[in-house]
């Protein structure tokens, strides 16, 4: 009688402040099984959607769901309403993102009391992610406390890299006291769609010098030679770099001294101001790239200034970039805006041809969801168009990391 097969699937978990996003994947061949979203928690008007992808069932509800035990206990029903419960011998592990790592964690981490204590110990730096994700672990592990549970970090990616990067430029015993240093965030998918954009090239990943946009609401760029990240363009925080939905991005540090002394702002008002109430919202009072457009398209000259900002960034840092690299093998535009967005890949790299970057116009304008170059032929770097998979991200590495700990 032949031994039964170990155990191959993973459910991945992330858990917001007011959310939580999952999928369940099939290591053996990447495939998803199931997936949802259960928002809106602690309101009376919680959404939950949930998608089984093997039988193309989509169940949906509206309702109180007080809390995030609450939530992911009713995700294990819908699951097992599809025989994929958390119960199933064929789950290996969960994976779960976790935002800040700090400088301990630089890689995915099999969760136990010290790896829980230290990720409370980071909340400081992530006071909005953190303590969320912690709550997610804690119920999953409540609900399965057998089975592994990995964390995978959003800033593992970025430390590879060297210090003269991470560094900022005060005084090293206030910074080392505080844990100030640049860590980076969205580092999953940086990592997804750098390996991918080397597999379109025909390449392997340590041959390749590749400029990841990662651009949704939360925007950052990062600079990856031959598979490791030198360079990113968020900090400490999502905060800085890149002008995004509602963030600032980039700015003086003194406008916040400024605000204080001569706004009369309180520390929580400008945290709000520049986390939510600036960027694309802040410029022009919308952050959605479509609704952008289309003002743009209309004549709107607010919009059309914010697109601008928007894009002058977004080209100081690709330049800023092909400095830190050298040579660059390609540009990869990913998430939402990078992936939809023509006209925001058309105008950054216009103007860039000195530097080999350049677009195809028929090409730019096709929509799909696989991995494609948009620059011809000619053109000294090619410029992709890779989709995101943050998800399979964390279930490779959450695979990887456990094997056959179950067989």
């Amino acid at each position: 009688m032949s031994p039964a097969p170990a155990p191959a699937r993973v459910l991945v978990l992330n858990s917001g402040s007011s959310s939580v996003k999952y999928q369940l994947l099939d290591m053996r061949d990447g495939e998803r099984l199931a997936m949802g979203l259960v928002e809106r928690i602690g309101e009376e008007t919680s959404r939950f959607k949930h998608t089984c992808v093997t039988t193309g069932a989509v169940r949906e509800s509206t309702g109180p769901i007080p809390d995030h035990e609450a939530a992911l206990k009713a995700v294990a029903e819908e699951l097992s309403k599809d025989q994929l419960g958390l119960d199933s011998p064929e789950l290996a592990a969960i994976g779960h993102r976790v935002v800040h790592g700090g400088q301990t964690f630089t890689a995915p981490t099999v969760i136990d009391d010290a790896v829980l204590a230290e990720i409370e110990r980071l909340i400081p730096v992530a006071p909005l992610h953190n303590p969320a994700n912690l709550v997610g672990i804690r119920t999953a592990m409540a609900l399965r406390p057998d089975l592994p549970q990995v964390a995978v970090f959003d800033t593992a990616f970025h430390t590879t890299m060297p210090e003269s990067a991470a560094r900022y430029a005060i005084d090293v015993a206030t910074a080392d006291a505080y844990r100030i240093r640049r860590y980076g965030f969205h580092g999953t998918s940086h990592a997804y769609v750098s390996r991918a954009t080397a597999n379109l090239l025909g390449r392997a990943p340590e041959d390749v010098n590749v400029i990841v946009l990662h651009l949704g609401n939360g925007a950052s760029a990062s600079a990856v030679e031959k598979g490791r990240c030198v360079e990113t363009s968020m900090g400490l925080t999502p905060l800085e770099g890149l002008v995004m939905g509602t963030r600032s991005g980039d700015l003086d540090p003194a406008v916040i001294f400024h605000l204080m002394r001569v706004g009369g702002m309180s520390t929580d008002e400008i945290d709000t101001l520049l986390n939510k109430k600036s960027g694309l919202i802040g410029l022009c009072g919308d952050n959605d790239m479509r609704e952008i457009r289309r003002r743009i398209d209309e004549g709107d000259e607010q919009a059309e200034l914010a697109f601008d900002i928007y894009i002058h960034r977004l080209k100081k840092y690709i330049g800023a970039y092909c400095a830190v690299l050298g040579k660059v093998d390609a540009v990869a535009f990913t998430a939402g805006v990078g992936e939809n967005a023509s006209a925001v890949r058309e105008a950054a790299v216009a103007g860039l041809e000195l530097l080999g970057l350049e677009v195809d116009g028929a090409l730019n304008a096709v929509r799909s969801d696989e991995p494609r170059l948009i620059s011809p032929a000619s053109g000294r770097v090619a410029v992709a168009v890779v989709p995101t998979d943050e998800e399979l991200e964390i279930a490779t590495q959450t695979y990887a990391l456990v094997g056959n700990y179950n067989a």
